[in-house]
């Protein structure tokens, strides 16, 4: 009898639970929904976020603010928001950095699978490896034997060790027995900046950010990280089709709440995060910065692949040797 009476009481608890998370989901959001962007402004994740502002703010009647917080390859930003009140309005806009950082940083402030809940992915990001226009390599085998005639002498440009266009470079190192120099810089556009002035040879770069200068000839690309060649650059070869079988490199773009925001918020923002993307003016923004539109999988399916990519690039960083120990 008593046990009967827990289990009816269980069961009530857990209605009226659900009722409540059901009835803040329809009162969110109750002010102004801030997006922390991992990276400086100019970059694919700020360029996107900035189109997807005003449709989402528009949606759902708050005022949407766009909040750049620089530094440790995206992890300052990223432990701001597994620390933020779980209320759905303070949220993370993070690229591939999210997966690898758990194995490049030691001494983590937080942990980013227990403590952050994927809501959405919004694009995937191609990257190009272009050199200063006065290297003479003009391909991809050329770049090879230049690297291998002068081992760690050649430099390449990166925004920190965990960033999508760091760990290209590394993978591409370790699939060609080539070593570089690395150069960081606080985000990609400063580093690009870099590359075309001639200061360091060269990077892999979010290929829509690059088309521009490519075209007018201030840097030259040589291959592209996906497997697939990029619609804004149809004459660019794949790195995988320029000799280096199997090379897959792409980043991609995520936004998450901390994990202990309620599940029909997650579920809203979802939605709504996911609407505004397919609108065909956001849309045509992902597609003319070179990077490639998703139709993202639901929270729970994303935070297994957001898993699986640590387990990913956990491994290449293992075995480049990078992981940190100290």
């Amino acid at each position: 009898m008593i046990a009967g009476r827990a289990v009816l009481i269980a069961a009530a608890l857990a209605g009226l639970f659900a009722l409540a998370g059901r009835g803040f989901a329809q009162e969110f959001p109750t002010g102004p929904i801030t997006f922390v962007v991992a990276f400086p402004p100019g970059g694919s994740t700020d360029v996107v976020m900035r189109a997807i502002a005003p449709k989402l703010q528009e949606r759902l009647g708050k005022p949407v603010v766009i909040e750049n917080r620089v530094g440790a390859g995206g992890n300052i930003a990223a432990a701001a928001i597994a620390n933020a009140p779980p209320d759905g309005h303070t949220l993370l806009a993070s690229a591939s950095s999210l997966a690898a950082n758990p194995t490049l940083i030691k001494n983590m402030p937080f942990d980013t699978l227990k403590d952050l809940q994927a809501i959405t992915l919004l694009f995937r990001t191609p990257l190009a490896l272009v050199v200063h226009s006065g290297m003479p390599a003009k391909s991809v085998p050329e770049l090879i034997a230049l690297l291998k005639q002068k081992p760690g002498e050649i430099t390449f440009a990166h925004s920190g060790a965990g960033a999508a266009i760091f760990l290209a470079a590394e993978l591409f190192q370790r699939m060609t027995g080539t070593k570089m120099n690395g150069v960081a810089y606080r985000g990609a556009p400063p580093a690009l900046n870099d590359v075309i002035a001639g200061h360091v040879s060269l990077m892999f770069a979010d290929a829509g950010s690059v088309v521009g200068h490519i075209n007018a000839g201030r840097v030259r690309a040589l291959g592209v990280s996906s497997t697939s060649r990029v619609p804004a650059l149809p004459n660019v070869p794949t790195i995988e089709e320029s000799g280096v079988p199997g090379f897959d490199a792409v980043g991609w773009t995520m936004i998450c709440a901390p994990s202990a925001t309620p599940k029909p918020v997650i579920e809203r923002l979802h939605a709504e995060l996911k609407a505004v993307a397919a609108t065909p003016e956001v849309h045509d923004v992902i597609v003319r910065i070179g990077t490639i539109p998703v139709d993202s999988p639901p929270p729970a399916e994303l935070q297994k692949f957001l898993a699986s990519e640590i387990d990913r690039w956990g491994d290449l960083i293992h075995r480049a040797g990078l992981a940190k120990t100290e």
